[in-house]
This record gives structure tokens, sequence and C-alpha cells, in this order.
């Protein structure tokens, strides 16, 4: 069967990471996406590096998949006429200008509805398209350090940390795809399209989760704790003789296990975890001085046969080595039209009768100008070299 977003076509007039990110999703899950780029330059992160190869940004590649590329200026008059036939045939828009940018050029969703009643409209912004912040910019460090998250990241006596990937931009594409497709699920039933508008503080603000919980149940601001979790213990990171490795005790019976594979002398000062909250500073030092003393594969081995949850700190070339990812297609290779065999992450949600496809390589800038002016919009090649002339495309 068919992935299940085919015959979804996605205008997408976004660029950096929050909004390809989401358009992605959305392409790899069947949609057809028309990135639409600016001629000459294109996305932003198509000059971000390095790395590049063959000439190509290693940041654009990994999230601009599944896509066709069309250089259009659609702030000029002959450039908004092509946009305009192009929305006429999109189930999708996808933007992530600052709000009220589009609504100048009359490109919002107010001013679309009309003539596309049955359009859904994704807007991602730093704040949202409400509130008293939401015309300011979001940038993800900035959302991250605004958002909290920065706060309870990072050792106790350290600064704050900003995570090792842009979460603010990534979660914020997560939640856009999640909100395109239920619009486009609710248009089933009612015929008509909606704005979606996502924040990317809210979208940072509902990955607090428990933190948030510990907050509006205590008035206290939950501070920084290095790897260590606030209501779980032990479930942090320790040292073995040879390296780092993780121990998640998640209840009292994996703590039996673990005491018991281990070696642990426990006793029964902390057979609950609420003791072990409670005892954290003198439980920590003892089980630092036991943990040292065998290897992470040792020690991974042998809780791992309890049933107790652990594994190894492991950097990228690790990661990638794991027949596991292999196993689960998680490790992709497509043909790009200028680098040839290209690597690529594969998709994580695995549908048992309409799964995704990885069908096409990031497009070059503008690799498929000609091809949807000519196809879908029935221009002819005088025309094109016209536009082509004109800074048009």
């Amino acid at each position: 069967m068919p992935p299940p977003l085919q015959g979804i076509t996605v205008l997408d007039l976004t660029r950096v990471l929050s909004g390809p990110y989401c358009t992605m999703l959305l392409g790899d899950m069947g949609a057809r996406v028309i990135k639409i780029e600016q001629p000459g330059k294109g996305d932003d992160t198509r000059s971000w590096g390095p790395p590049f190869v063959e000439g190509e940004s290693a940041y654009f590649l990994s999230i601009n998949r599944n896509k066709e590329s069309v250089t259009l200026d659609f702030k000029r008059p002959d450039g908004r006429a092509v946009l305009d036939r192009l929305l006429a045939r999109s189930d999708v828009v996808v933007e992530n200008f600052r709000p009220g940018t589009l609504g100048k050029l009359k490109l919002d969703y107010a001013s679309l509805a009309g003539l596309h009643p049955r359009l859904v409209y994704c807007s991602i912004s730093g704040f949202g398209h409400t509130g008293p912040r939401a015309h300011e910019p979001g940038y993800d460090a900035v959302i991250q350090a605004e958002g909290g998250l920065m706060s309870i990241t990072g050792a106790a006596d350290g600064p704050p940390c900003r995570l090792g990937v842009a979460i603010a931009d990534i979660a914020s594409g997560m939640f856009a795809a999640q909100g395109v497709t239920l619009a486009l699920f609710a248009r089933e039933r009612t015929g008509h399209g909606q704005a979606v508008d996502i924040g990317m503080l809210d979208s940072v603000a509902a990955l607090l989760s428990y933190q948030a919980a510990i907050y509006f149940a205590t008035g206290f601001a939950p501070s920084r704790m290095g790897n260590r979790h606030p209501l779980i213990v032990p479930y942090e990171t320790f040292a073995a003789s040879d390296g780092d490795f993780v121990l998640a005790v998640g209840n009292d019976d994996q703590w039996r296990r673990f005491c018991g594979a281990s070696g642990f002398p426990a006793g029964d000062r902390f057979k609950t975890n609420a003791a072990r909250v409670t005892g954290y500073a003198e439980l920590k030092p003892l089980l630092d001085a036991h943990l040292r003393t065998r290897t992470r594969s040792d020690w991974i081995g042998r809780l791992g046969a309890a049933g107790v949850a652990c594994g190894s700190v492991r950097d990228l070339h690790e990661v990638f080595a794991d027949p596991q990812l292999c196993a689960r297609d998680m490790i992709a290779q497509v043909e790009h039209s200028r680098i040839g065999a290209l690597k690529l992450l594969g998709v994580p949600v695995k549908l048992s009768a309409t799964p995704a496809e990885l069908r096409a390589a990031p497009p070059t800038l503008g690799q498929h100008t000609d091809a949807v002016l000519q196809q879908d919009l029935g221009l002819d090649a005088t025309e094109i070299a016209s536009l082509r002339t004109h800074g048009i495309v």
C-alpha cells in the first residue's frame, strides 16, 4: 500500500530547521513537498558548514530529503503569479516567517483561506501568532534559554547548558507535522482546512513535563542536577573502571535485581525509591565506589542479564556501528544527483501496512524548477527562460 500522505501536496515556504524538519516528516510519509527557495541563494542552511559534501551542506542534507526544490522570487508580481498557481494545487502550506511578514504580502492564512477553503496552513514561529511576544524572532538557543531547558541542563555546579541538538527547532517541527496531519484528518470530516499555529516557546514548555509538575507542586524551580533524575535513584551516569555508563533503576523491583546482580550491599536503608531519593547524598558515594570496580561491558552484561536497564555512553561512531540501527533501517542510503551514494538517517515511525519511503535525496538548489513549471503549471521553455532572465526563478 502507498504511504499514508500520498496524494497530499505541501507547499514549503520554510527555511533553516523547524519548518524543514516538519516538511521532511510529511515527505517521508508520502506527501509531495515543493520547497520554494530564493533564486541564487536558497535555504540559509545551504551555506552552513563545513562540513560540505561535494559542495552540499551536511546540515541541509540532514533535513531536506523527499522534497523538490523550486527557486522563485514570490515578492515580485510574476513570481507571485507562479506561487498563486502552486497554491491552488496545494493541500498544505508550511511557513516559518516572523508573524506579520507574510501578511504584508497577502500570503497569511486570513488572506488565503477564502480563496482556498480546504487549505491547511501551518505557521511556526518563536512565540506563536498571539500574545504580547508574538512579533519577536525565535532562535533555538534563545528559546532553550527562555523556555527553561537550559536552567535544568548541566552540572549542578556548572553553567546552564543547551542540548547537543537544536531541540526547540526539532520539537517545534515535530509538533507542526502532528498539527498538519490532525488538520488533514479533520478536513476529511468537515471539508475545510484550518490554521495550525506552532510557537517554539510553547513547544519547549510542553517538553518540561515532570519538571513543570515539580514546580507546580512545590512552587520551587527545579535546579540543574547533571545527569541525575530528580525523582528516581539511581538513574544517572556512573564511572566504571574504563568509562561511563548509564544506570536506570526505575522501580524497587529493579533495585533488588540490581543489588543481587551487582553484589551491592544495600541492606534495608534504601529499599524504596523514596528512601533512595531522600538518602541520595549517602547512597551516591557508595554506588560510585562499587561501580568503579568493573568495566562497562562487565556491568552491562551482568545487569542486563538481570533485567536492569543500563548502557554505555557512546559517541556517534559507536552508535552507528550498532547492528540494531541497521536492523531497524535507521541508516539509509539514497542516490544524490551531485554526491552519488548518500547516507541519511532512516524514519523512526514504522507503519506495518503503509510504511514511510525515502524516495528522493535532498535536492540541489532549483533542481526541480523547470519540471514543476512545465509539468504542473504548463509553462513552456520560452516562458521559463524569460522568468529566469528576469531573476524570478
